[in-house]
């Protein structure tokens, strides 16, 4: 892909569009605007990356890890001390570059909050779990039910079709289970369970009727998809794919836009504000401020989608302040940077005998997935605590690393034992869904300048009752789930415990009927400004129980067919 460097455009160039983000949302913003014939610039804060060529050490052995492999310790001390904590490994040697400089970009946290951010072209596109689902009509449902947050002005139904454009541009795979509150979608052949998890749910779903056990729905190829290779089971998504065989901006949605000759990226370049006419209300232009030279320019367009991710975003209508708005876009009732939400949760881990016969080969991009089953459309008798979550897990043998460390052997003796499968270890993980509350915000500082001058963000954000009580109740019905399926030695282990952990972040700029209590309608349009579009998780209203990218996808494909209908009517 042909990325333009920081000259693209030109300063003052007039363009139809231009898409403030290049991760999930931006990237789909740029395909679905330039196929539909307007002239786009996509703003990008971080540094260019190529397909393939960006992926540095994508095939770099374990053995030929910088530093062995190990942390860099007083190197993530300084620069990296929120980044380097990522779960899963998401941040390492390997990535180490696609992610933002922490010392150099500081932020201020009320109470402890991580804000983990990419600083290149394709955001976190690149280093997302790529765990693709649709959220069902309960999901929307819900804050109108028990007054939680503010009703949701779409249902299921208004994004369905959207979440089968975008699932059959991505490529999907999984299986269809059936289920109302928990939708199926267009799928690629889902990847397969290992024996343990095939026991795991016979077994469970033999004592809980109501409970099912699935194969995670995940934006790997299983076969090859729209010119993108198959995933090789290599396991090693977050350094960038060179096969394309999994869904980040840079392999799909940005060449796609690249294709219609409509399109102009520009990267290094910090959004420092949008600006807005005080007699049409309508978004004039984008203020830029040049990573490397400092330099301040401005890109004019005739609508502008905000996609930087949700507090990236925030920051930008936050700092977007001037006569038609001077409290920032969309903050004119105070409810810009309110009800900030995640998913919280709790881990079990457990070892399960009488599979030591079994194996399997690969390393395969998903894990199992127990879809909610706890205040399903009302309050269940023996549930203290309001809305539900779902379970994200699996079952796989010890590798040598582990069995290495827990071994007595030295010499020959650990070499046989190394060299032979571990015990089989079965692991649930609760994501359980976070209550919108007006005191979780954000807000800007401007008594502490970060970088570029720019007034830091403030979080003050923290879980509440709610969140403890369900979590007791995961860590119970996970542990209750391994026993019943055989698991010895059972762990319950506090995971996702602060906010900001999960990276599911979501709201602060939410969708809604009432300009009084919400910061968009129904289409993504900032109420009061109908050329500026937010489509990334700041829109949301609630936090739901799944992961909420591929609904971030959907809803962007569903607000550019939208405001291209309306720029063609001449109403924007």
């Amino acid at each position: 892909m042909n990325n333009k460097g920081n000259k693209s455009g030109g300063k003052g160039a007039q363009f139809d569009a231009i898409v403030i983000g290049s991760g999930i949302t931006g990237g789909w913003a740029a395909k679905e605007l330039t196929e539909k014939g307007l002239k786009v610039l996509v703003l990008e804060r971080g540094a260019k990356v190529e397909h393939q060529t960006g992926y540095v050490h994508e095939f770099t052995p374990p053995w030929q890890a910088p530093n062995g492999g190990l942390p860099e310790r007083e190197l993530y001390a300084r620069d990296y001390e929120i980044q380097s904590k990522i779960e899963r490994g998401a941040f390492s040697w390997a990535n180490r570059h696609y992610w933002i400089n922490d010392r150099e970009n500081p932020y201020e946290q009320v109470k402890p909050f991580r804000w983990h951010r990419t600083n290149v072209l394709g955001g976190r596109s690149l280093t997302w779990g790529r765990q693709s689902y649709r959220w069902g009509n309960d999901d929307f449902l819900a804050n109108a039910r028990d007054g939680h947050g503010n009703d949701w002005p779409i249902r299921y139904a208004d994004l369905a079709p959207w979440y089968s454009h975008v699932e059959k541009f991505i490529g999907v795979s999984g299986q269809p289970e059936g289920l109302e509150h928990f939708p199926d979608g267009e799928y690629l052949p889902p990847m397969e369970m290992t024996a343990l998890e095939r026991a795991l749910k016979e077994r469970i779903e033999a004592k809980w009727k109501e409970r099912r056990v699935t194969i995670g729905r995940v934006a790997n190829l299983t076969v090859e998809h729209n010119g993108r290779g198959q995933c090789q089971n290599r396991n090693i998504c977050n350094r960038g794919c060179s096969f394309g065989a999994y869904f980040s901006s840079l392999s799909s949605t940005l060449p796609a836009a690249q294709k219609t000759g409509r399109l102009t990226i520009r990267t290094d370049s910090v959004v420092e504000s949008i600006d807005v006419d005080p007699r049409t209300k309508r978004a004039t232009g984008v203020r830029v401020i040049d990573a490397k030279s400092g330099e301040r320019m401005t890109f004019k367009a005739r609508v502008v989608f905000l996609c930087a991710s949700t507090y990236g975003t925030l920051q930008v209508l936050l700092q977007s302040r001037g006569a038609a708005n001077p409290n920032g876009i969309g903050n004119h009732s105070d409810m810009l940077g309110r009800y900030l939400v995640d998913h919280h949760g709790v881990a079990a881990f457990g070892e399960i005998k009488g599979f030591e016969d079994r194996n399997y080969k690969g390393r395969r991009a998903t894990g199992i997935l127990i879809p909610r089953f706890r205040n399903l459309g009302r309050q269940d008798d023996d549930a203290d605590f309001t809305r539900g979550y779902g379970f994200q897990g699996g079952a796989m043998r010890d590798d040598w690393t582990n069995t290495a460390a827990l071994t007595d052997d030295f010499g020959a003796g650990m070499k046989h034992n190394i060299a032979r499968p571990g015990k089989w270890v079965a692991f649930l993980g609760a994501f359980g869904e976070q209550l919108p509350q007006a005191h979780n915000r954000v807000t800007l500082n401007d008594r502490k300048p970060g970088n570029f001058g720019l007034p830091q963000l403030s979080f003050d954000v923290a879980y509440g009752e709610n969140e403890r009580k369900m979590a007791v109740d995961a860590g119970k019905q996970a542990e209750q789930m391994l026993k019943a399926a055989g698991a010895e030695r059972v762990q319950l282990i506090p995971v996702r415990t602060m906010p900001g952990v999960s990276i599911h972040e979501m709201g602060g700029a939410r969708m809604g009927h009432n300009p009084a209590d919400s910061v968009l309608n129904a289409h993504n349009q900032v109420h009061g400004v109908d050329n500026l579009f937010v489509t990334d998780g700041a829109a949301m209203a609630s936090a739901g129980t799944v992961n909420p990218s591929l609904t971030y996808m959907a809803l962007t494909a569903r607000a550019v067919d939208y405001a291209v209908a309306q720029l063609k009517a001449g109403r924007i």
